[in-house]
């Protein structure tokens, strides 16, 4: 695992030991946020009002709380929050 950076001090083999746990982490994160996005949307074109707003609901508060972490970047998940309210509103 170690033997694929150039890092060689003791401070940045820690560095990437610490970016691949952070990155295996948040790409949880991402699948999650495609996810609940691609249920809110798939309920929202079938046209199930109600299932897409509660779908929504719980997509919101995942993507704000994903952006907060700086996961996503916080402009990225304003936009997929509006966008798929925009969606669910029409």
């Amino acid at each position: 695992m170690e033997g694929q950076f150039l890092a060689d001090h003791k401070s940045a083999l820690k560095r990437n030991r610490q970016n691949l746990k952070r990155n295996e982490r948040n790409k949880g994160y991402r699948t999650l946020v495609r996810t609940l996005s691609k249920k809110v949307r798939t309920e929202a074109e079938a046209g199930n009002k109600e299932q897409a707003r509660k779908e929504l609901k719980i997509a919101e508060k995942v993507i704000a709380r994903v952006g907060g972490k700086g996961i996503l970047h916080a402009r990225a998940a304003s936009r997929k929050i509006s966008s798929l309210t925009r969606l669910v509103n029409r």
